[in-house]
């Protein structure tokens, strides 16, 4: 595979990772939310992302041109394969952090995708076409529930603030250009992520202010994730469930 088909694969393992592997979390919630509409508005979401996932890592099987397909992609790979921010392999843990998890990827996406929409690749540009619709309605959930819980009650809000303090540390690295965006920007194919910061900073600032929600000071970011250098021990947990069915049998089809 030539260069430029190498980093267009790498780009579109990362969407379609963060999308597999966020809709994997998010469906953990089906059958256990706290109350009914929210555990249909969390499956809802999870199945949106899993049909991003089809999309892109079927886009990534074509241009790798080996004979692999999406369901390949998502069940045969290791830990060190996958190409997913830190930020969605974290575990769920209460409903709060779930909520600031999904709202604070939201916010990226729905800025990340409308660019995408433009992009000189008239296939990547038609997927995210489709995904940015979802993205909008995707932010616009997440973001209300935040401002709920956020000025909410004291319990409410001080849950919603810890899952800010433990998840801020990991939003840097949607924004941590190396050579594969440097090379998508180039070709016109998909934004600079480090030029989408000052948006997304004012989107999650307004939300968050309305929240009643103190911004963490810190500027430390973990990074790993989107190259396969450094992924969390809890992604290695989700593949062994993810992935056990293909793995005991494999080849198998429904």
């Amino acid at each position: 595979m030539d260069q430029d088909k190498t980093q267009l694969t790498e780009f579109l393992l990362r969407m379609g990772d963060n999308a597999l592997i966020l809709g994997h979390r998010t469906s953990e919630w089906c059958g256990h939310a706290p109350v009914l509409e929210e555990d249909i508005a969390l499956a809802n979401t999870a199945l949106d992302l899993m049909g991003q996932t089809q999309l892109w890592l079927t886009y990534a099987a074509e241009v790798m041109g080996d004979g692999k397909t999406a369901d390949d992609l998502a069940f045969l790979r290791d830990v060190w394969d996958f190409r997913n921010l830190l930020l969605v392999e974290l575990p769920n843990g209460d409903f709060g952090q779930t909520l600031m998890r999904q709202f604070l990827f939201d916010a990226f996406q729905s800025i990340h995708l409308p660019r995408l929409a433009k992009s000189s690749d008239p296939r990547l540009a038609e997927i995210a076409e489709k995904a940015s619709k979802e993205a909008a309605y995707h932010v616009e959930r997440s973001a209300d529930t935040v401002v709920g819980l956020g000025d909410g009650t004291e319990e409410s809000h001080n849950r919603m603030q810890a899952a800010l303090d433990r998840l801020w540390p990991y939003i840097g690295e949607m924004f941590a250009s190396d050579p594969v965006d440097a090379a998508m920007a180039e070709a016109g194919i998909a934004p600079d992520p480090a030029n989408l910061r000052t948006e997304y900073d004012a989107l999650v600032g307004r939300v968050l202010a309305e929240a009643t929600l103190t911004v963490p000071e810190s500027t430390f970011a973990h990074k790993g994730g989107r190259t396969g250098q450094t992924h969390t021990e809890h992604l290695g947990h989700l593949l062994t469930q993810m992935q056990w069915l293909q793995r005991a049998y494999p080849g198998a089809t429904w």
